[in-house]
């Protein structure tokens, strides 16, 4: 995914510094993936038997879900963005994933799901970590 990602800001008018096009688009990349993993994370999470015992992993999957779909989209768009903006979507996208990362963590030895989950949460986490150092 994050090939097509690039090759779109590289051709972009606006597109970011080259020092940084790589972490962006890993970051892209990543914030769309955890979206989905979120919210299969938590559809499987209705599925199980025990789901009250899950209610927590899903609130948390869900709003994770929804910061790093947003977060994917704001960074995708080159023209006039403003660094404030997607500064602070970075840092919400990387304490949404951590607060998920931690209760899917906490489930992830009775549910694979929650484990997969979790996983795409910290890539996330460590992506956006990156892009915000990359830009200062």
């Amino acid at each position: 995914m994050s090939d097509h990602i690039a090759a779109m800001l590289d051709v972009h008018p606006q597109a970011a510094e080259i020092s940084e096009k790589s972490k962006l688009a890993e970051c892209i990349a990543a914030c769309h993936q955890c979206a989905q993993t979120c919210t299969s994370c938590a559809d499987a999470c209705l599925a199980e038997d025990m789901v009250s015992d899950l209610v927590s992993c899903l609130r948390s999957d869900l709003d994770c879900a929804d910061v790093c779909a947003a977060t994917g989209i704001i960074l995708m768009r080159q023209t006039a963005s403003n660094p404030g903006v997607g500064r602070a979507m970075l840092e919400a996208c990387r304490a949404a994933c951590s607060a998920c990362a931690e209760e899917c963590e906490r489930h992830a030895g009775m549910h694979e799901h929650c484990r997969i989950c979790a996983a795409a949460c910290r890539r996330c986490e460590q992506a956006c970590a990156a892009l915000l150092a990359a830009s200062g």
